[in-house]
């Protein structure tokens, strides 16, 4: 199981990319640990100053807009 985390203040931007994960998720039936942090420590203590941002197995993959829907696919592939 795939643990992803979403650094956002909870902006449209920030929900649209927890919605398009959660959607690809579904399709593709990958197992995935969905979580918002929309604390701004806790962002920070990523190293991202500009959200929203993808966290994935601890490591950021993808911050600053929301991403293609592609390259989630391929993060869940």
């Amino acid at each position: 199981m795939m643990d992803i985390k979403v650094l956002g203040t909870g902006c449209a931007k920030c929900r649209a990319t927890v919605d398009l994960i959660e959607k690809i998720a579904a399709e593709t039936g990958a197992e995935i640990a969905l979580e918002k942090v929309e604390e701004m420590r806790a962002i920070v203590g990523y190293g991202v100053m500009s959200t929203p941002a993808v966290v994935i197995d601890g490591k950021v993959v993808h911050k600053g807009s929301v991403p293609a829907a592609e390259m989630v696919r391929g993060w869940l592939a």
